[in-house]
């Protein structure tokens, strides 16, 4: 079992490093641990590294000894590329890659890596995972299609940013065929969803392999805005990944 017996704060590094010719920007939060595995998080489609789940799960799982890197994708945050011009699934899964190539790269995580995904950063992350051996994978609001996800776009104030992307088809996508690919992972999603339907979570949950697991948040939104959520969440989630681990 993987514990952090050091109760001092967690370090905090800031880390950069390059998919294709764009800079990425990101923190990895460190235990005080040794070579410790590592969670790389993906975040949704208008969302950034500073979302509040993420931060919650690095939380946690720094308190059990696992070092965890949230950060910017391609035209987001602090990462340069132009949003509208640069925005992919295809291209966000190559950001992912590049994520976790650079942890294996680094002298001071271990070669172990899981993946944490929200709403759009969910579908990177199976995606990713079909092709790329990871740990453990845990998604929040991951669709397997983007149909529905886009016409949430389209309904909202959101539009003009996503405009050029829907017309030119850059976020449609279905990686239901990449399910049977998957395996240990962990699936959340709020029962209220009206982003992502929770069908989604149970078409995963069917076609994923063993172990897995399915935990519907009653009431629960898209953006996990339920602060008692995001802990619970996080919690879950944290020991998800050192079972994996250990």
């Amino acid at each position: 079992m993987i514990m952090n017996k050091n109760k001092t704060e967690p370090v905090l590094k800031k880390v950069s490093f390059l998919s294709d010719s764009y800079t990425l920007k990101g923190v990895l939060h460190m235990p005080h641990v040794q070579l410790p595995p590592v969670v790389v998080g993906a975040h949704g489609l208008l969302s950034t590294s500073e979302s509040p789940k993420q931060i919650e799960l690095a939380r946690q799982c720094n308190a059990l000894g696992i070092a965890y890197l949230r950060f910017d994708h391609r035209g987001c945050g602090k990462s340069s590329g132009d949003f509208k011009k640069v925005t992919s699934l295809e291209a966000r899964c190559k950001d992912l890659t590049c994520a976790i190539e650079m942890i294996y790269e680094r002298n001071d995580t271990g070669d172990r890596v899981g993946l944490f995904g929200s709403s759009l950063g969910g579908a990177v992350c199976i995606s990713a995972a079909s092709e790329i051996a990871i740990d453990a994978l845990v998604t929040f609001a991951a669709p397997v299609r983007s149909s529905s996800i886009l016409d949430a776009v389209r309904r909202s104030d959101d539009y003009n940013a996503c405009e050029s992307l829907l017309s030119e088809k850059k976020l449609e996508f279905d990686i239901a065929y990449k399910l049977e690919k998957i395996n240990n992972i962990l699936i959340f999603h709020g029962d209220a969803d009206t982003v992502v339907p929770p069908y989604h979570a149970k078409i995963i949950y069917e076609k994923a392999g063993l172990p897995k697991k399915i935990i519907l948040q009653k009431g629960g939104d898209h953006s996990m805005s339920c602060k008692e959520y995001q802990k619970t969440f996080a919690g879950e989630a944290s020991f998800w990944f050192q079972d994996a681990f250990s």
